[in-house]
């Protein structure tokens, strides 16, 4: 296995996506559904990306976040698990990288978030699943807007009729989502704003969709009339008992934060890099 650090990876992910920015930029801006995004393939040479695949953990190494709201492993803290995880989260850092995706994304002077609030890793096997939900509107200071999702996927082999897909909801769950298909290699860039419904489709196959994650946060928000917000989740269209609980339970938090400005209790989503592993 080769010794890639963040900066060969970056370099790698700057030229792909240096080759494509007009196309891409086209596809992000050009976008009409109300939820802008942008996907390239092969971002990686594929031999780089099946090692990102292969040093992935297991998912009972991760952390299991199981609700109403979402069935799926996470992780954050990066110097549990192989190096190279690190690396190509934070080559999505690089400066190069993140003011070559705010130029695609017409976003002036995007923030990467070190500290990986609500990022990391994740993994879902078969059954889990991510309901339909907006993204919390800041970072974990409540500094920042968040203003794009960056989700890179490295389950070699993986079909779209596994599941486990992206799905946006520019027109709100009474009308069908955009799919955009967490194929193997993949990098999706999606924006953030009191719009940008979005979930995971439950995955179908005894199997595990692995995927890297970042959010780039900026000192503005992306639309004029967004609001600061928790994390607010929907039940999918054909469960509408779980969408009035989840909307009473969105409801009920937005009142604690109301009082708790930075919430209750730490969220512990986060890469605490003085902890030893």
């Amino acid at each position: 296995m080769s010794n890639l650090n963040r900066i060969d990876l970056a370099n790698l992910i700057f030229d792909k996506l240096s080759e494509a920015k007009e196309t891409l930029k086209a596809q992000f801006q050009n976008n009409p559904t109300g939820i802008r995004y942008f996907f390239i393939d092969a971002l990686l040479p594929e031999s780089v990306a099946l090692q990102i695949a292969e040093v992935f953990p297991q998912p009972e190494a991760m952390v299991l976040k199981k609700s109403l709201r979402e069935n799926k492993y996470v992780a954050a803290q990066m110097n549990l698990y192989h190096p190279l995880l690190e690396e190509i989260i934070y080559a999505f850092q690089d400066k190069r990288v993140v003011e070559l995706i705010g130029n695609i994304c017409n976003i002036s002077n995007p923030i990467p978030d070190e500290y990986l609030y609500a990022g990391g890793i994740s993994a879902m096997g078969k059954d889990q699943f991510l309901n339909p939900h907006l993204d919390n509107s800041h970072d974990k200071d409540r500094q920042w807007w968040r203003v794009l999702n960056l989700l890179y996927y490295v389950t070699p082999d993986w079909q779209e009729e596994n599941g486990g897909n992206l799905e946006l909801w520019p027109n709100g769950l009474e009308a069908e989502p955009i799919t955009i298909y967490s194929k193997f290699n993949r990098l999706a860039v999606m924006e953030t704003h009191n719009q940008s419904l979005h979930s995971v489709s439950p995955v179908v196959v005894d199997n595990v969709r692995r995927c890297v994650s970042n959010y780039y946060f900026s000192e503005t928000p992306l639309l004029a009339t967004d609001t600061f917000h928790v994390t607010s989740f929907r039940g999918r269209p054909e469960n509408k008992l779980a969408d009035v609980l989840l909307r009473a339970d969105t409801f009920l938090r937005m009142c604690l934060r109301k009082v708790f400005k930075k919430g209750v209790r730490e969220n512990p989503h986060v890469y605490k890099k003085d902890r030893n592993p």
